[in-house]
């Protein structure tokens, strides 16, 4: 069985090296809903896009904060993660250290005066869902290993394929082997 461990808020789920949804191939996701009667919601932390946040706000005139693609739901929705609370008011801690939105007039200011850094937050569009039970069965199936105790510092890794390899090398041993899988057996 490729998950031993209950989806909760604040979880990481990580796609089994395998997967065939090109949404979420090698996907890490955040849980930042997991509720029995309104299903779960979540943001794909590992999959970087071409665009920066520049090129979907007008007035944001830093180029150097990449976009991520959250999954393939509300895609025109921006949601972000940071560790820096005490520049940022309103965000909601997720995991230690970790906060999920936030004053983003706030954001803004920080980005266009350079007081704000890439590695300090994640700009992510869209995000992935699940209505109650669908997730249960999905890792009841094997797509999914939960993560409950991660370094939190993972989930501002630029590096996707990184981050998905560092976060299943975290779970420990068991899963360790399965980072280095090629992406296709034929590769092997």
């Amino acid at each position: 069985m490729f998950n031993i461990h209950t989806p909760q808020k604040g979880s990481l789920l990580l796609s089994e090296p395998f997967m065939l949804d090109n949404n979420f191939e090698r996907s890490v996701i955040l849980l930042c809903e997991h509720d029995a009667i309104d299903g779960t919601m979540g943001v794909i932390v590992n999959n970087r896009s071409s665009l920066l946040l520049s090129d979907v706000i007008p007035d944001v005139e830093n180029p150097r904060f990449p976009l991520y693609i959250g999954g393939p739901v509300g895609v025109e929705a921006l949601f972000f993660l940071h560790k820096v609370p005490e520049k940022i008011e309103g965000g909601v801690e997720l995991v230690d250290g970790i906060y999920f939105g936030g004053d983003f007039e706030q954001i803004r200011f920080l980005v266009n005066d350079h007081l704000l850094q890439p590695d300090e937050i994640k700009f992510i569009l869209g995000y992935a869902g699940w209505t109650p039970g669908q997730l249960d069965d999905e890792i009841a199936q094997n797509s999914w290993a939960v993560h409950n105790k991660f370094p939190s510092d993972l989930l501002l890794l630029q590096d996707g394929e990184d981050l998905w390899k560092q976060a299943l090398i975290s779970l420990g041993p068991k899963y360790a082997h399965v980072a280095n899988f090629p992406k296709s057996p034929d590769l092997n």
